[in-house]
């Protein structure tokens, strides 16, 4: 069903998603897309800052390991910038020291981490899409 605002009219929330693993940016489209949010994917962490600076998504979901990158350089990075500095992001990862390392950074400046959710892998995707909703949900303009 698609979501509608307060006049009637459509509410597509943009995701961009980025992980170095196809497979997982293929599903995460799928059940995104399910959910009617317009999805943008990203195989790599390098040039991802530019990327998310250009297109301004209403949320990024970060794997903190990629081949390429520190997605924990890519948050810093986001956060560092005025433009970016208030875009929710979602990070996951399976090596419980980056995920302490990100609640960490939480913890020392809420302020500034305050649109940060940590999700460990493996996750069930039905958590994934708990806190995509949670995020998103509370936009409505009117």
């Amino acid at each position: 069903m698609m979501r509608l605002d307060c006049r009637g009219y459509p509410v597509t929330k943009r995701i961009l998603v980025i992980d170095d693993k196809a497979h997982l940016l293929r599903l995460m489209r799928m059940i995104l897309e399910d959910e009617r949010y317009q999805v943008s994917i990203l195989q790599e962490g390098k040039g991802a800052f530019e990327q998310i600076k250009r297109s301004l998504p209403d949320l990024v979901i970060l794997d903190l390991k990629l081949a390429d990158a520190s997605g924990l350089d890519v948050l810093q990075e986001l956060r560092s910038d005025r433009v970016t500095a208030d875009i929710p992001v979602i990070v996951y990862t399976a090596a419980v020291l980056e995920a302490e390392e990100v609640l960490q950074l939480i913890a020392s400046d809420p302020a500034r981490y305050h649109a940060v959710r940590v999700l460990q892998k493996p996750f069930e995707l039905d958590a994934l899409l708990e806190q995509v909703q949670e995020v998103l949900g509370a936009g409505d303009p009117c």
